[in-house]
């Protein structure tokens, strides 16, 4: 059973940075898509960021964009987000998740394209 383990959250101040990983296991990655989701209380769960595990591809959502950086280390089997510039409404529980079909290039943003997904990990930013 694939099973993604997230780390890293954490309280911060405005400004600051944070680097999220999500460990993956009985996981095949290579060329399957790999996403960041995120939901704030009261609100419903947005994508942060997708990369397709093959070619690389990544794609952000417009508020993070220029700000968080998506990444993967294969051989660990490792997803990462590195987010700087934090600011009070990213404020969320973050969720590592994976889509379990081969995906040539694109990475969808629907989350109902990913069908594993880790516990989540607290990311409060005060101001």
């Amino acid at each position: 059973q694939v099973q993604l383990v997230e780390s890293g959250g954490d309280s911060v101040q405005a400004g600051g940075s944070l680097s999220l990983s999500c460990a993956a296991s009985r996981y095949n990655a290579n060329g399957r898509c790999m996403a960041w989701f995120r939901q704030a209380p009261g609100k419903e769960r947005e994508g942060v960021a997708r990369i397709n595990t093959g070619g690389g591809n990544t794609y952000y959502a417009d508020s993070v964009k220029g700000r968080f950086t998506i990444s993967q280390d294969n051989a660990k089997k490792t997803l990462y987000l590195q987010m700087n510039s934090l600011k009070p409404e990213d404020t969320a529980m973050y969720y590592c998740a994976a889509a379990s079909v081969f995906s040539a290039s694109y990475c969808s943003g629907d989350e109902y394209n990913y069908n594993y997904w880790g516990q989540g990990t607290q990311v409060t930013v005060s101001s």
